[in-house]
């Protein structure tokens, strides 16, 4: 494909990334006064192929998050069974491991911009399918799995190759800005999609969600054909075999020999498998907060994550250009134990809620600095098989978390799993920070 129509500029930045020659001073670079100095930093926005890249997810943050909030209405609307949401939920998470890990042993072996014109042409087209499917009336359950499976298989080649383009599109020194405004423009899409769907649904019907995905992903679609080629590094002839089973294990090879990135990996489980408490919501909802109202009580409790990332990420400019990387990442997960427990020993709705959202903020400082490590202390050459891993760790976490929080709270009650799983988040981290000093040591110099 003809990539002559970008820029010189951004040939140059895609070209050097972070492995050319040091760019001219820039006085943006220096201190920041006022309310700048707490503000989102947006230096990578100067940078035309990132600013592409990123203006892209705009859009496309809550074009996906109408799918998901339709994908799961329709199976309960054909069933009647929240098992079977469950059920479709559980069957998009193996299509989205394995194509994950061998997504990112491609996206080290191919040029990741063609990788990603057809990745998100995929995810675009399954969209398409999810619509025609739901006009025509289709009404099978099976028909929906399969659709959700491949969807997530598209994500999984898609997201390693999507996150490890952006070392080759800023400099070093502004990955962590970089992972911030990647993060928020997310996390917004978390509170805004949900909110959205409830609000079309009524007025335009379900199936037309997934159409307006779709046509969101074309956004993307012409944004990634608009940057400059993203080729490996290093020679094909270097690189050739290795995007099978011998390459994703020389990625695992390669985490256990690297230990700061293998501690990021884990500070990332400790905080979401002890610490993520979604799957009592409807319980806490039912039960400790009724009297506020379940349905007021479950949506803030749904919300409350989300928009504290988001305001963490608005806020970015405060920590972003700290270079201690790891010290922040262990500051956060503990901040974000801290704040679980906090929300867990909550009979106050707003408290619980100002708890949660203390705990995205927390939450978002610890995607900044755990994306920036990665990009960081990896080489080009393997950058798609760690993010691969990366997707791999953030999806499944959660879904751990989902059966860990569920059984406790059906054991020991919802209030007392979630600060229990707070203070484990808290206590395993302190003992990972004490007894593994390399974490705690790494810096963005280092």
């Amino acid at each position: 494909m003809d990539t002559s129509k970008s820029s010189a500029d951004d040939s140059a930045e895609a070209r050097t990334g972070t492995h050319g020659p040091s760019r001219p001073a820039d006085p943006a670079n220096g201190p920041r006064s006022g309310w700048r100095r707490w503000a989102m930093d947006t230096r990578p926005l100067r940078r035309p192929a990132y600013r592409r890249l990123w203006s892209s997810t705009i859009v496309t943050a809550v074009g996906s998050q109408l799918t998901a909030v339709a994908v799961p209405k329709q199976i309960y609307d054909i069933t009647g069974s929240s098992a079977w949401v469950g059920y479709a939920s559980f069957a998009g998470l193996l299509p989205l491991v394995v194509f994950a890990l061998w997504g990112g042993a491609i996206a080290d072996t191919v040029d990741r911009r063609k990788l990603l014109l057809v990745t998100n042409t995929g995810i675009a087209v399954t969209s398409l399918l999810f619509w025609i499917q739901a006009v025509t009336g289709l009404g099978s359950v099976a028909v929906l799995m399969v659709l959700l499976a491949v969807q997530q298989a598209f994500f999984g080649l898609n997201s390693p190759a999507r996150q490890a383009s952006i070392a080759r599109l800023v400099p070093k020194e502004e990955l962590a800005a970089a992972n911030a405004l990647g993060s928020t423009v997310m996390q917004t899409g978390l509170v805004a999609g949900p909110l959205l769907a409830g609000a079309l649904i009524p007025v335009v019907g379900l199936a037309e969600l997934y159409l307006i995905d779709a046509v969101a992903l074309c956004a993307t679609v012409w944004a990634v054909y608009r940057l400059p080629a993203l080729p490996p590094l290093a020679t094909a002839t270097a690189k050739a075999g290795r995007a099978g089973l011998k390459g994703i294990a020389e990625g695992f090879r390669y985490i256990s020999l690297n230990q700061v990135l293998l501690l990021s990996f884990l500070a990332d489980i400790i905080a979401m498998v002890f610490g993520m408490p979604r799957a009592l919501f409807p319980q806490l909802a039912s039960q400790t907060y009724a009297p506020y109202g379940e349905g007021l009580a479950l949506g803030l409790l749904f919300a409350a994550v989300p928009i504290g990332a988001v305001l963490g990420g608005l806020m970015s400019g405060t920590f972003s250009r700290a270079r201690r990387h790891g010290l922040m990442v262990i500051v956060a997960v503990v901040a974000w134990g801290v704040a679980i427990t906090g929300f867990g020993l909550s009979a106050n709705l707003w408290i619980a809620v100002a708890f949660l959202a203390a705990a995205g903020v927390a939450d978002m400082v610890s995607m900044v600095f755990r994306g920036a490590i990665l990009l960081s202390a990896v080489t080009d050459e393997l950058r798609g098989r760690m993010q691969g891993v990366f997707t791999v760790v953030v999806a499944g976490g959660p879904r751990l978390a989902d059966v860990l929080h569920g059984t406790a709270g059906s054991a020991l009650g919802a209030r007392t799993a979630v600060a229990g799983g707070g203070l484990l988040v808290v206590v395993s981290m302190l003992i990972l920070a004490a007894t593994m000093p390399a974490l705690r040591r790494y810096s963005a110099s280092t």
